[in-house]
């Protein structure tokens, strides 16, 4: 894409636009280019074909191909030279991966965890990206060393025991009252599970809000 405005002042005036080198030229190009596409975070790796340019004011043209990266453009010297240059622009993502084999039921901690960059287009829709997603959680499926862990492979930690005591809360928006139950089944936070009321003897659903704690359904 020509700026003719941009070439203009390099020719007429040289020095009055500030030198860089052809890779950060390149990168913010790529990442106009790219726009939403490129996910928060990303980073973006340009390799040159040829690396004897040191430094350009300005692209005066740029053409990428979306998929695979590689460019081709007109790098502008401040004394007006253009100079034809190729290669590849690589979008990588940090990922945190397991740093071992992690079992179903073991809850990940950071020292579990390792970060790789990896080429966007090898991260998975449900790939989780950021290490708070992943400390804290458990382990639903074997995670193996070093590779990407999908959403659906963790959950968060149980926080109620079948046959504990718990706290039944119920609150209406203008009054909460608290009564002593006992869980039916194993619950995650947010998830359904039975008790009984230990007061009324009755059964109720209700769904766990943390360590102890279930809120009656309305």
């Amino acid at each position: 894409m020509l700026r003719p405005a941009l070439l203009l002042i390099a020719l007429l005036l040289p020095g009055l636009l500030s030198a860089a080198t052809p890779e950060v030229l390149v990168e913010e190009r790529a990442r106009e280019l790219w726009g939403p596409q490129l996910p928060e975070g990303a980073n973006v790796r340009v390799r040159l074909s040829d690396r004897s340019l040191p430094e350009a004011v300005m692209l005066s043209a740029f053409w990428m191909d979306r998929d695979t990266g590689r460019f081709l453009a007109n790098a502008v010297t401040d004394d007006g030279r253009t100079k034809r240059i190729e290669g590849l622009a690589l979008a990588t993502l940090d990922v945190p991966v397991p740093a071992r084999r992690l079992m179903p039921g073991e809850i990940i901690g950071e020292s579990d965890l390792q970060t790789v960059e990896l080429p966007v287009r090898r991260v998975g829709s449900y790939t989780l990206t950021a290490r708070e997603d992943l400390i804290g959680m458990e382990v639903r499926r074997m995670l193996a060393q070093g590779h990407q862990v999908m959403a659906q492979s963790v959950i968060s930690p149980l926080v109620i025991d079948r046959g504990e005591k718990v706290t039944i809360q119920y609150d209406d928006g203008r009054l909460v009252l608290n009564a002593p139950g006992r869980a039916m089944n194993d619950a995650h936070e947010g998830q359904e599970i039975t008790v009984v009321n230990l007061v009324s003897n009755k059964t109720l659903r209700a769904v766990a809000r943390g360590a102890g704690l279930v809120e009656v359904i309305r």
